[in-house]
């Protein structure tokens, strides 16, 4: 989508960002006023503004910026202006690789505090950045230890206590005392346990008697179960014992997807401390619980005819995560085998939604709705129209390059020939040689740098039956996903493109189950051109564009071109 302005203006556009609920939401409208006054008298026209509201800068997922990125491939702006470096990102790999890349799309980013931001820039303002957030975790983390060694809870509000107001003009925070009726319910989960329950049996029950869960939600089975090694659950918590433990496991951020992964600390890095008046729980009853989990763990480990999921990772299937109950919200999962259920009546008996769908029967309404909505006319004609555009667009690039190559050879052939007159007229130095012979060097690396650019120039030659082409293609990735070893390998790319597949019961609908897909078409289209011109399918043949060489090129030109994110029933 084209958004450049009658009067030829750089089209310009804004990202603002905060880190934390704390701070306040109008920051954001700041620091879209002050960049809008920025960039009024460099002559640019604002045709968009981008957000991501407490969200750190540390992580990759943030809807704004993500959105940013993707408009700036499309080519839909020229300048991106922000407030400082830091609000694009907090570390210095990242912020280099969105300046590479947005250098490349042909992007100029000004920064309101510094300008025009240059490489040097980059490398010093996000070493900055980066050190920052390193100093701010070290501060952190210092002042929880010095609490959690006074006895005092560093982390938040567990079940069954509540914050004891500091004195008036008490610095310091983090007391806590029982609340009896939630201690009451405490002690209930211990015993129920001990005794033979399940935590999702006893999650049910809690709900079904109406008893809040911590925060007000309601109970899930995670929540009293949690993990023994890291200390999280109800059933873990030692400070029901009268013990503070802190420090158990870290979080550092995966580079890749800029999530938090939990790592479970060396013994010897636990701090605790003693605190007899928060005891909830007997030892007795603490005691009871953990060899009835030592038991369990012990049978599963031994059971060898027992559920594998039990002891690996789960198998990750086509839709696995992306399948969502309409009537709860919650994920459906695996609740027998290869069968979909609500996930939430499974674990909390909270959603009446009792159906349940194969899984090979939702993955083949997903496929068949995809292939559909594919074959459009509306998308065959869209992906006809973005070859075209595109192939002109890479031929007008491959021009104006060519005429800069033959601009720069000129001007060094005018001063070569300056140069010889100078010999002619009996000048000679070694200053001179050593300069003709720089020249003479930059004269041969044009000379094959305009041969090669020259011999790379397409001739977009749109195939008469590229529409054909691509419905081929379509079909042949589709069908590609039936082979096992092809289908496997598509899990990551399809599961990047859908966004969710929200399943509600409906008699009217195929199995009871109407089913809507939302995702980005325009990535799916990218993507079926990529499985499907595997290896193994590949056929010879003409193609869409005379230069593209393989199918992948038929397909990829369309990703982003002419689409926005969608939803359609299958």
């Amino acid at each position: 989508m084209d958004t450049k302005t009658s009067d030829a203006k750089p089209r310009a556009v804004i990202y603002a960002r905060y880190s934390t609920d704390i701070q306040r939401p109008e920051s954001i409208e700041d620091q879209f006023e002050v960049c809008r006054r920025y960039a009024e008298p460099n002559g640019w026209a604002v045709v968009r503004q981008y957000d991501d509201a407490a969200l750190s800068g540390q992580s990759l997922d943030r809807p704004g910026y993500q959105r940013l990125l993707r408009d700036a491939a499309r080519r839909e702006f020229d300048v991106l202006v922000c407030e400082a470096i830091d609000r694009l990102g907090r570390t210095l790999a990242e912020i280099a690789s969105m300046y590479e890349r947005l250098t490349f799309w042909g992007v100029k980013v000004y920064a309101k505090n510094i300008g025009l931001v240059t490489p040097m820039h980059i490398a010093v303002m996000g070493m900055m950045a980066e050190m920052m957030v390193s100093d701010t975790r070290d501060r952190v983390k210092r002042g929880q230890l010095g609490r959690a060694r006074a006895g005092r809870i560093p982390g938040g509000l567990a079940y069954g206590y509540e914050v004891v107001p500091p004195p008036p003009g008490a610095k310091e925070a983090g007391e806590r005392r029982i609340v009896p009726a939630e201690a009451s319910i405490v002690r209930r989960i211990f015993a129920e346990y001990a005794g033979g329950r399940s935590p999702r049996q006893i999650a049910r029950r809690l709900n079904e008697e109406r008893v809040p869960g911590p925060q007000g939600r309601p109970w899930g089975d995670t929540t009293i179960r949690g993990q023994p090694d890291r200390g999280t659950g109800l059933l873990n918590n030692t400070l029901y014992i009268g013990r503070l433990s802190w420090n158990r496991v870290s979080y550092v951020k995966n580079p890749t997807t800029g999530r938090r992964v939990a790592r479970v600390n060396a013994r010897s890095d636990l701090e605790e401390a003693d605190l007899p008046d928060l005891r909830i729980v007997t030892q007795e009853a603490w005691d009871a619980v953990r060899a009835r989990q030592a038991s369990l763990q012990f049978e599963i480990q031994k059971a060898e005819g027992g559920q594998p999921l039990n002891r690996a990772h789960r198998r990750k299937f086509l839709l696995s995560g992306l399948l969502v109950c309409g009537c709860c919200g919650g994920g459906y999962t695996i609740v027998a085998q290869d069968r979909y259920g609500c996930a939430t009546r499974r674990s909390k008996g909270t959603c009446d939604n009792a159906s349940t769908v194969s899984r090979q029967t939702i993955e083949a309404r997903v496929l068949t709705g995809l292939k559909d909505r594919m074959l459009s006319p509306q998308i065959v004609a869209e992906f006809v129209r973005a070859l075209a555009e595109d192939g002109a667009r890479h031929a007008r690039d491959a021009a104006t390059s060519a005429n800069r190559l033959r601009s720069e050879l000129a001007q060094i052939e005018r001063r070569l020939a300056g140069i010889m007159r100078a010999i002619e007229d009996g000048t000679w130095s070694e200053t001179l040689r050593a300069h003709l012979k720089d020249l003479e060097q930059q004269k041969g690396n044009l000379m094959e740098a305009l041969a090669a650019a020259e011999g790379k120039a397409p001739i977009v030659i749109l195939h008469p039956n590229a529409s054909e082409l691509y419905k081929a293609e379509v079909a042949q990735f589709i069908e590609a996903l039936n082979d096992p070893l092809i289908r496997d390998e598509a899990v990551g790319p399809i599961q990047s493109l859908i966004d969710r597949v929200v399943l509600t019961p409906d008699p009217a609908e195929p199995n009871g189950l109407r089913a809507e897909l939302h995702g980005d078409l325009a990535m799916i289209l990218s993507t079926a051109g990529s499985a499907a011109s595997t290896p193994k399918r590949a056929a010879p043949g003409p193609r869409g564009v005379a230069q593209g060489g393989g199918s992948s090129s038929l397909l990829s030109v369309v990703a982003g071109i002419g689409f926005e994110p969608m939803t359609f029933r299958l």
